[in-house]
C-alpha cells in the first residue's frame, strides 16, 4: 500500500475524436465535454451515469459517476480502462491508452475510463483537511521509543475518526465489489453484452472482481501489475515490504554502476551507506526545516515503481551533498499535499481482514522489518487508519470461478508494488488464463512500444481474442 499504485500519466495529444455517427452502437450515455479539471485533454469526451450508492437499495440514493472516452462510438470493441491505485482518477488514461495502441487494434477499439465511486468527479469521498494534523517534517516512519509510537497511532486515529465524522454516508459503500456493479452499468450504458477491459495494479484485482461477479459480460481482459488475490489488504502490505527492499537495493547498486557520473559509490552497499548517512543528517537537522528522515523514506518509495525515476533520486542526493536540498524539498511539498488519500483509504479499510488491536500490527511489523528496514514501518504507517475504521468490513467477492474466461496476465519480475507471487496466484484462480512475466521491474508499464515481447502478444489478442502460451519476456526498452 505503499501510496497509491498506478501508472505513470504522460500528457499525449491524439488525432482521435469521439464521435457519435449514425451507426452507432445504443448508448445512454450522451457524451459532450468534460469538466475543465478533470484532467482530460481537448479530444476526449466525457458523461456521466447515475448509479445506485446500495447497490441492495436499486431504487435508492443515486450517485454520479464521470465517465470518459476516445474513439468512435461505432467502434468493434469497447474497452474499458483502470490506472490503479485504489483511488486514483481514471479521467485521461483512455487517452494514454488508445494513443500507445497499434493501428490495427486502434481501428478497432473506442477507449472509455471512469473515475470510480468516491474519487474525483464520481461522488468523491471527502474526509475535510489534514493539513493542521499532519506536519512537516514528520516523526520517523520506525517509532524510536513509545512516545513516537502512541503519536502516529494517535494521528492514525483522528484520520479515521475524521473520514468517520464528514463522509460516513458513503464510507460503507466504496467497496471494489461495488466499483464492479458500477462497471457492469457502464457496460450496459453503452449497449453492450460485453467490455473488453486493460487493468493496472488494483485494477487488476478491480477487473478480476469483475470478470468473477459478470463472467457472461466479460470480453477481453488484460491486467497488468496483478494483486495478489488470496491474501487480504493487511497482508499484502507485508508481501510489498520485501519486494521494495530489493527494488531499492537494484536502485543503489544502478546508482553505483553509474559511479562515474554520480560519484556515490563503487558498489551497492557504498551506496546504501551514503543514502543512509543522509537520512541520519536529515533526522538531525531537516534540510530546510520540513524534509526529515519520512521525507526522504518517501522519495525512496516513491521511485521505486518505475526505473525512470532513479536517475533524479541520485541526482537529489548528490545535490544535498554540495548544500542544495531543492529536490528533497520539492518532493516534501509534492507530498504534503497527498499526506492522505481518503478514497484510497476506504476502498482498502472496508476489506476484510484488517486487525483491530494495534498489538497485532507492532508486531507484524516488527518480525518484517528484519527483511525490509527501509519500508516496513512506513508501509505499517500508510494503512494504519484502517486499525481504527468507522464502518465495515464490507463482503468481498471471493476472485475465481469456471465460469470466468480466459485472461490475459502480464507481471514484472521484479514488481515492489505487485510482487510476483500475487500474480502467479491469481493464475491459479482464474481457470484457463494465461501469464507472461516481463524480467524486468517497472510497475504497471504501459503496454504497447514498451516490450515488444508482450505488445505483439497483446496485440494479437486483443485482435483475435487468442490468448498466447504462458511464458517469459525479456525486460522492456
Amino acid at each position: 500500500m505503499l501510496r497509491a499504485a498506478t501508472i505513470g500519466l504522460v500528457v499525449v495529444s491524439l488525432a482521435a475524436q469521439l464521435t457519435a455517427p449514425a451507426v452507432a452502437a445504443p448508448t445512454k450515455l450522451k457524451f459532450g465535454a468534460c469538466p475543465p479539471d478533470s484532467g482530460a485533454l481537448r479530444q476526449t469526451a466525457c458523461a456521466t451515469l447515475k448509479v445506485p450508492l446500495d447497490y441492495a437499495k436499486p431504487n435508492g440514493r443515486q450517485i454520479t459517476l464521470l465517465i470518459s472516452a476516445v474513439g468512435s462510438l461505432s467502434a468493434k470493441h469497447y474497452m474499458l480502462v483502470n490506472p490503479g491505485g485504489p483511488g486514483a482518477s481514471g479521467i485521461g488514461v483512455e487517452q494514454l491508452v488508445s494513443v500507445g495502441l497499434p493501428e490495427k487494434v486502434n481501428d478497432q477499439y473506442a477507449v472509455f475510463s471512469f473515475d470510480p465511486r468516491g474519487v474525483g468527479h464520481s461522488s468523491p469521498v471527502d474526509c475535510g483537511d489534514f493539513s493542521k494534523l499532519i506536519k512537516h517534517p514528520s516523526l520517523p516512519y520506525k517509532p524510536a521509543n513509545s512516545q513516537q509510537e502512541r503519536q502516529r497511532v494517535q494521528q492514525a486515529k483522528q484520520v479515521a475518526e475524521q473520514c468517520g465524522r464528514k463522509a460516513k454516508d458513503l464510507l460503507p459503500y466504496i467497496t471494489t465489489d461495488n466499483a464492479a456493479r458500477d462497471m457492469d452499468r457502464i457496460r450496459i450504458a453503452l449497449g453492450r453484452d460485453k467490455i473488453d477491459y486493460l487493468g493496472y495494479s488494483y485494477g487488476t484485482k478491480l477487473g478480476a472482481t469483475y470478470a468473477t461477479m459478470f463472467p457472461q459480460h466479460t470480453g477481453r481482459m488484460i491486467l497488468n501489475s496483478v494483486v495478489d488475490p488470496l491474501v487480504s489488504t493487511y497482508r499484502t502490505a507485508y508481501e510489498q515490504d520485501p519486494a521494495f527492499e530489493a527494488r531499492a537495493q537494484a536502485l543503489f547498486a544502478w546508482i553505483a554502476g553509474q559511479d562515474k557520473a554520480y560519484h556515490l559509490g563503487k558498489t551497492a552497499k557504498a551506496v546504501q551507506a551514503v543514502w543512509d548517512k543522509l537520512r541520519s543528517d536529515v533526522a538531525k537537522k531537516p534540510a530546510g526545516g520540513r524534509a526529515g528522515i519520512s521525507e526522504v523514506d518517501d522519495l525512496l518509495g516513491g521511485s521505486l515503481y518505475t526505473d525512470a525515476e532513479w536517475s533524479s533520486v541520485a541526482e537529489a542526493i548528490v545535490a544535498y551533498r554540495h548544500g542544495d536540498p531543492s529536490a528533497l524539498l520539492s518532493i516534501t511539498d509534492q507530498l504534503a499535499t497527498q499526506a492522505v488519500d481518503p478514497a484510497q483509504l476506504a476502498y482498502n479499510c472496508n476489506d476484510p481482514g484488517w486487525p483491530r488491536n494495534w498489538g497485532t500490527w507492532r508486531a507484524d511489523t516488527k518480525v518484517a522489518n528484519y527483511r525490509a528496514p527501509h519500508f516496513a514501518w512506513l508501509n505499517t504507517w500508510y494503512g494504519a487508519p484502517c486499525a481504527f475504521w468507522p464502518v465495515g468490513p464490507a463482503a468481498q467477492t471471493k476472485i475465481g470461478s469456471t465460469k470466468v474466461p480466459p485472461i490475459l496476465l502480464i507481471q514484472p519480475r521484479y514488481d515492489g508494488p505487485t510482487p510476483l507471487i500475487g500474480a502467479r496466484r491469481m493464475h491459479a484462480v482464474l481457470t484457463g488464463s494465461r501469464l507472461l512475466v516481463e524480467n524486468g521491474g517497472n510497475h504497471a508499464s504501459y503496454l504497447f512500444s514498451k516490450n515488444p515481447c508482450i505488445d505483439a502478444k497483446a496485440e494479437k489478442y486483443l485482435l483475435t481474442g487468442q490468448l498466447p502460451a504462458d511464458g517469459n519476456c525479456p525486460a522492456g526498452s
